[in-house]
């Protein structure tokens, strides 16, 4: 194998691989040699065909996968002998001249080929410790706390049935119903046994209204028009009448805020329940600060790097990018400030955030490589019983398949490097923390804080959809490690 680099431009390189004719004849003669033992033909023993008889029949089928083995090889140990990391899985070229091709089929030519790849850039790291960060903390008032306990009592409710009662908001009602639209039954339209709670807002403009007052054993016909905004497009804007049959009304009876009620929900007692609240609460505020501090050190990051950044990666993140934002916006209308962009505006803007992935991508990962942080077997377990947790019902082949899938579990491991890397700047960092209001910790900010994938660690997308917002920091899928597709650097 002779390898020469033909073209050095920036991140850009190109190599011309040659496997000489000698060394195709000996691969082929070796592989010849290892199907006469297998192959079986009438009117000879296995093992016996003659080797003249096996060229005859299957020398061309051979020598391809003779060629396309010797590609394979080849390829890697040209990537791997060089002291660089492509940034992607390397193109690979053949000449277009059919002639040639033939003769390597044949046994009587040199197999010529070029690698076409990025190389992944040399990156300094900045200063971690003087990063300016701030945390902000707040207070979880007893209102707070009032809040939720109420909110706990609210879903306690339990319902009893009086034969009497006439429906009021809040009763909850057992009914069966027909939907009918210009008289004629609708899908979905009809039910038995349906349980619902007059003024929670999930029934249609119309319904509830027509509901109250209403008797067990009585029936009522209720025209009702459907939100323009109605998932069914169908249905949409349009009038129905449903035929209701009250079946049972039920009063609401609402648990006393006591040590009793704190029991039934695991506490020892209604401090000790309120404790618990508050903890939530906290944890809730925590998880809060955390996110806007995370997405500090990323804009930080993002603002101390400037380097090269390989092309390949960056037009598949925008194009990425483009699938997931055009994707929903032609599915559920454009905004007026989208729809007047052309196709080259939103072009820019896809690729200004494509950059900014790839280029956090590759610091968080150097970050990560630097020192060496790793993700155990352990953190790797704990996420894969949290994913399947996440499916009830289908825990045992959720885990199964991600057992069965390592580039699935490459998934679950981008997220906990991440958040390790994370950790480890926050620790270089020492953020001061800031006392703020509640209501300005949880103040929306733009765009989310999911760190994107170190490319060369191979962590793919998670697909997360937040809508339009075009400041998104998702998980960067690039799969570009020479270890990964060539054998080379293993980092």
């Amino acid at each position: 194998m002779q390898v020469t680099e033909t073209s050095s431009l920036g991140l850009k390189r190109e190599l011309k691989v040659i496997v000489g004719q000698v060394e195709l004849g000996e691969r082929f003669l070796s592989r010849i040699d290892e199907v006469k033992d297998q192959v079986q033909l009438k009117g000879f023993r296995k093992g016996k065909v003659p080797v003249a008889h096996i060229k005859k029949l299957f020398g061309r089928s051979v020598m391809a996968e003779v060629v396309q083995q010797a590609v394979e090889e080849t390829s890697r140990k040209a990537i791997s002998d060089r002291n660089e990391r492509p940034a992607h899985r390397p193109a690979i070229g053949f000449a277009e001249n059919k002639e040639e091709m033939e003769l390597v089929l044949n046994g009587k030519g040199d197999l010529a080929y070029t690698l076409s790849f990025e190389i992944l850039p040399s990156i300094t790291i900045t200063d971690l410790a003087a990063l300016k960060l701030e945390r902000e903390v707040a207070e979880v008032s007893e209102e707070a706390v009032d809040k939720a306990v109420a909110d706990l009592v609210e879903r306690s409710i339990k319902y009893e049935a009086e034969a009497d009662r006439v429906a009021a908001s809040g009763d909850q009602l057992t009914i069966d119903y027909v939907g009918r639209m210009a008289g004629q039954e609708f899908e979905g339209g009809s039910a038995e046994g349906a349980a619902l709670v007059l003024g929670e807002g999930q029934l249609l403009p119309g319904l509830a209204e027509g509901l109250v007052g209403s008797k067990a054993g009585e029936e009522r016909v209720v025209g009702v028009k459907f939100p323009d905004d109605y998932l069914t497009k169908d249905l949409a804007g349009k009038d129905a009448e449903f035929t209701v049959k009250v079946k049972e009304v039920a009063r609401p009876v609402r648990p006393e805020v006591n040590d009793e009620f704190a029991k039934t929900l695991g506490a020892q007692s209604l401090p000790h329940l309120k404790e618990l609240v508050r903890g939530k609460i906290g944890a809730e505020y925590a998880a809060v600060a955390r996110m806007k501090l995370k997405r500090q050190v990323l804009d930080a990051l993002d603002a101390a790097h400037d380097f090269a950044l390989p092309e390949a990666l960056v037009a598949s993140e925008a194009e990425t990018i483009r699938r997931r934002v055009q994707g929903p916006a032609k599915a559920e209308g454009e905004t007026a400030a989208e729809a007047g962009k052309t196709e080259d505006e939103r072009g820019g803007e896809y690729r200004k955030i494509a950059e900014r992935r790839v280029r956090l991508g590759l610091v968080i990962g150097e970050i990560g490589d630097k020192q060496k942080i790793q993700v155990s077997q352990d953190e790797l377990k704990r996420a894969l019983i949290g994913r399947a947790r996440s499916f009830p019902g289908q825990e045992r082949f959720v885990y199964e398949y991600y057992e069965k899938n390592p580039a699935a579990l490459v998934e679950l491991r981008g997220p906990i490097f991440e958040e390790k890397v994370i950790d480890h700047i926050l620790e270089q960092a020492k953020p001061v923390d800031k006392t703020v209001p509640v209501e300005e910790l949880l103040k929306p900010v733009g765009g989310d804080d999911e760190l994107p994938a170190p490319a060369h660690h191979h962590h793919h997308d998670h697909d997360h959809d937040h809508g339009h917002d075009h400041d998104h920091d998702h998980h960067v899928a690039h799969d570009h490690d020479a270890g990964h597709q060539h054998g080379g650097d293993k980092r």
